[in-house]
Order: structure tokens, then sequence, then C-alpha cells
């Protein structure tokens, strides 16, 4: 694309503070750090003695010189290396900011020696087992030459020219990985579309794989309280960083710059270890897609029913990760290729979550994609269409300002897979809808269900999860979005399960319109017990708030009225994956 469409802002240098760590200093040089050395108190000490190379100047294919810290095992084995992406700095491990998350979600900073980036593997424990772990500022970061760019193409060849770079070091036995979470996921995704030759397995664990569905515009709604955070507190460094805020005002709609942010799925052919929550609201969308689209025979898929950070640095998660590195990159015959290509969750939320349920495929064998209609009279959900047709409308300003319908399920049922509403919509006094949807669980006396997805329950947990958002912490159900006037299908992407809407086009709704609609929800795996009941939620407000608390809430442009059709000739649905007993 022309470099000219992208809109830069300047970045600030690197400076003292909360994302500042202990090896955040520009020292190039090579040390050993001593078994037992400890970089700070809370952390734990290092197993093995750890050659540590700092600020290894690396040039890329177009002059820009990033800056890299390699941490490899001491001695003369040839080592395969992990390569952690992102722009946080790195040397972040030790910083305010890391240290400040991991006391959010209670995770214990003894878990950690201090010298991983933020979402990054650890070095002591992948050096104890003869790997080594590349942390690199990427372009524009830190002391790092050029303007960095926020999830583009560009990364992909960046990382690209990193990792061949690495291969060739006296001390790298050739097979070079990915791994991490978020930032560090969406950067594997483009790294694998490039091929580079000696890249031989990727781990994305979550993160977005669409920057203009997933990040900025979510269901065609500049909802950018994350795009802004990660523009102002990233990327900070001597040059220029891209200004996604200022993009997604100039282009709202899908064009060529948010083209170059979707990564070429059908290039990704290296081993893949995917994993994936039902529950992140900024990272389930994409890494099921990416799952979904990737070219890769060779790939796994494991759903896990907490958040991201806890199920990363799960001790029983790390060691079955290394022995999807162990097999690929150092040619054990561990019996890597017998593990399950899905492993997926079912969640009950109210304590007996089944977990690491085997499958082929995602869905699983056996999901019958079910529709359950919308009935005005009775707010229900039903498998038989209503034949009347009742309408049900509420003001998009007024309180309540939503509608709900709900199913109680006679047998356990078991809903795996993707859910989606197929809505007949009409707006009176305005020309256009935003429209969220959420899917809950109630219990057998009508109760909604919720789960922490962290191992914090405290107090504070409960305060920044109530009302305000924190929506990553705290499951509260599927959820979906769409402004609809963007409710134009792509005909290449969609399926019957998945909508998939190509926002290249605004069709404002005329006078007495009602159109017909599909809003794609998260995926579930969600269990019922005879008496239980599932609730439907329409509403003109988002119903989960912003995915971390502080973030400031998107307001919809709402006005007027809303109307949903129900019954007769225009009758809207709710369709779940339900999965038949075997």
């Amino acid at each position: 694309m022309s470099h000219s469409e992208k809109i830069y802002m300047p970045s600030r240098p690197l400076e003292p503070g909360d994302r500042y760590g202990i090896l955040s200093n520009f020292e190039p040089g090579t040390r050993t750090l001593p078994a037992g050395f400890q970089i700070a108190p809370p952390f734990r000490p290092i197993p093995v003695d750890i050659v540590l190379e700092k600020d290894v100047a690396v040039t890329l294919r177009d002059g820009v010189t990033i800056y890299v810290d390699v941490f490899r095992p001491a001695g003369s084995e040839k080592v395969p290396v992990i390569v952690a992406w992102s722009p946080y700095g790195k040397g972040q491990g030790t910083s305010a900011s890391v240290m400040g998350v991991f006391g959010l979600v209670g995770l214990d900073n003894k878990i950690m020696s201090g010298l991983a980036k933020f979402e990054a593997p650890d070095p002591a424990y992948w050096c104890a087992h003869g790997y080594a772990i590349c942390n690199p500022d990427i372009r524009g970061v830190a002391h790092s030459e050029g303007d960095s760019v926020l999830w583009d193409c560009q990364e992909g060849r960046d990382c690209f020219d990193l990792i061949e770079w690495l291969a060739v070091q006296d001390w790298c036995s050739g097979k070079v990985a990915m791994s991490g979470t978020s930032y560090l996921a969406v950067a594997q995704w483009f790294t694998a579309a490039e091929q580079p030759p000696h890249l031989a397995a990727i781990n994305p664990w979550e993160g977005v794989s669409d920057v203009y569905r997933d990040l900025a515009l979510r269901g065609g709604m500049p909802d950018t309280g994350f795009a802004r955070q990660l523009r102002d507190n990233s990327f900070w460094g001597n040059g220029l960083k891209e200004d996604i805020i200022a993009e997604a005002e100039r282009y709202p709609l899908m064009g060529e710059l948010w083209e170059n942010k979707i990564p070429r799925f059908d290039q990704i052919t290296v081993p893949a270890y995917v994993v994936a929550s039902y529950s992140n609201t900024l990272h389930t969308a994409g890494t099921f897609r990416a799952w979904r689209r990737m070219a890769s025979e060779e790939k796994w898929l494991r759903v896990h029913n907490t958040q991201e950070w806890p199920d990363y640095y799960d001790e029983a998660n790390v060691e079955d990760l290394r022995r999807f590195f162990d097999h690929y990159l150092r040619g054990e015959a561990n019996g890597w290729e017998q593990t399950p290509r899905v492993r997926y969750s079912l969640l009950d939320l109210e304590g007996g979550d089944r977990v690491n349920q085997p499958a082929g495929e995602f869905p699983p064998k056996g999901v019958v994609s079910t529709k359950y209609y919308l009935d005005g009279r009775s707010r229900t959900l039903s498998p038989e269409q209503p034949s009347a047709a009742v309408p049900v409308a509420y003001d998009s300003q007024g309180n309540p300002n939503l509608v709900s319908f709900t199913v109680r399920f006679d047998e356990e049922t078991v809903l795996v897979g993707y859910p989606k509403a197929h809505l007949w919509v009409e707006a009176r006094g305005s020309d256009d809808m935003d429209l969220f949807v959420l899917v809950q669980k109630l219990d057998v006396h009508g109760t909604p269900l919720q789960e922490f997805t962290v191992p914090n329950h405290s107090a504070m947990i409960h305060d920044v999860t109530e009302q305000v958002g924190g929506s990553i912490l705290r499951y509260k159900g599927a959820n979906g979005r769409l402004r609809v006037s963007m409710r134009h299908l792509d005909e290449a992407l969609a399926t019957d399960d998945i909508p998939d809407h190509s926002f290249d086009r605004v069709e404002k709704l005329q006078s007495g319109e009602v159109a017909e609609i599909e809003i794609d929800l998260f995926p579930v795996g969600l269990l019922f017990y005879p008496g239980e009941q599932l609730r439907l939620v329409i509403s003109a407000q988002n119903l989960v708030g912003p995915w971390m608390p502080g973030m400031p809430e998107y307001t919809p442009q709402n006005s007027g009225q809303h109307v949903i059709s129900t019954g007769g000739d225009q009758a809207s649905y709710l369709q779940l994956p339900v999965k038949v007993a075997e």
C-alpha cells in the first residue's frame, strides 16, 4: 500500500517511569548471569547460567537498525530460539506496570524471573530447557531506528529479517519459533504469513487478527478506547508512530489501510499451537478467526476457561508448550502429534467447568446449528416459529433501553461453537442503529451467572468489573455488536454459522424500512443443566463494558426507537450450536 495512507504522529523518547524496567538501559555487551542470580527481590532466581547478549544491533532489509536482547544457555551447544515480538520494551519485566498487571489478576511475581518481556516466555525456564529467548525492541521503539507501525504487514517483514539473522548466529541451531500473548500473538500471524525459511513453529496465545474488526471499528462502530491506550502508552522511541485514532476517523470503511492489517492466513503454513478463550472481549473473535483460516496442516487449538496471563504462565501449560516446541525445534519423538487437534472447554459458570475436551475440529462433531425464534408475545425463545407477527420496541435513550427473551432447557444441553443473531429491525426516528447482543446463562431461579477469569476474586476486582468494565476479567456471556448501516455481508467470507460483514459501504435505513441483519457473537462453550435458562438481550448500549478497567466507554450513536420484529414473515431468531448427545 502507499505509505502516504498511513497517518503518523511524534513518539516520545523512552524515559524513566512505570514502564521502565531494570534492563531498559542501553548497555551493549555480553555478560553471564550465574545460576541463582536474582534480578530483584520479588522475582525467582534463575536455575542455570544464562548468557545475556544485550542491545545487539540487527539491520533490517531497508537499512533500519533495531536492538535485541538475547538470553541463551551457557555452553557450546547450539540451541533453538523463541522470539517475543512486541513494542512494550524489552526490559519491561521488572517494571511497575507489569508487576501491577500481575497484581491485578492475582498472579504472584515470584513465578517469574523478571527477565521476560510483558506477555512473553520467561528466559529462566526456557534457557534451563535448552532454548534461547530473543527480546527485540521493534522498529521505532526505545533505541531502535525507524517509525513504528501498529499490527501491520511491515511487522511481518521486520520479524522475518530478525528470524533469518538469528538462525545463522553461531549459538543457534537454525530453528526459530515465536510465542506470547496479545500483541505477541498478533505479530505471529503477520510473520508466519511471510514464511521465513527458519521459522519452525508458532504459538499465538490469544490476539486480534483483524485490526478493523477486532480493535478499532468492531461491528462498524468507532469504539477506540483501547486503540487510544495502545497508541498513547506504547511505541516510545525517537521516531514517529502510527496514529490509529486519526486513521479510524479518516478511514471509517474497510479499505487498503485496514486490509494491510489483516494477516494473509492462506500463507500461514508453519506448525501452530493456538490458544484461545471464549471470554476475552478483545482477543476471542480474532484468535478463532485466525485458527479457522490459517492454512497450516499441523495446527492445534486449545480453548481454556480463564484469562490469558494466568493460562500462559501456568506450569502445566508451559510444559505442554515445551512438548510442542521440543517436537518441532529439537526433533524429539515425544508423541506430540498424538495430541488432540482441538481441546476445548465447557463453562458452567457454577464451578464445574469441563476443560481439555478432546475433538478433531471446532466446533466438534455432533454440533447442530439450531434456530430459536424470538416470540414477542411471551418474550421467549422457541424452536417453533411463531405464526403471529409481534414486534417489540424500546426507546434507545430510555431505561431500560433493551429487550430480552429466554428459553428454559428441560435436559442437559451443551452449546459449543458459533452463535449468531438473525434479526429484523427498524429504527423509528433515526436512520441507523448501534445494536449490542448478549447471550447469558441463568440458573434455575433466573439469576444471571458470571465467572471471574483470573485468580483474584477480591472486593477490588468486584468493584472494577461490576459496571465500569474489566470484561476480560469477568465473563458475562457471549456478545456481539453491529451498526445496522454496516449490515452488508461479505459473500466470500460469510458462512451460515459465522456472518462476516464487508464494512465497505454505508446503507442508511429509510423511514419505515425493516432491515434483515445478522450479528456474529463470540464462540461459546456453555453447559446448561435441567431447569437452567438462556437469555438473549438486544440493547442500545454495550452490555459488558470496556475490556479493561478505566478505559473510556463507547457512547453509541443511537436516537429514537428500536423495533425488533418477531414471528410471521419477519421471524427473528437466535442460532445456537447445540451438541447432540452421541
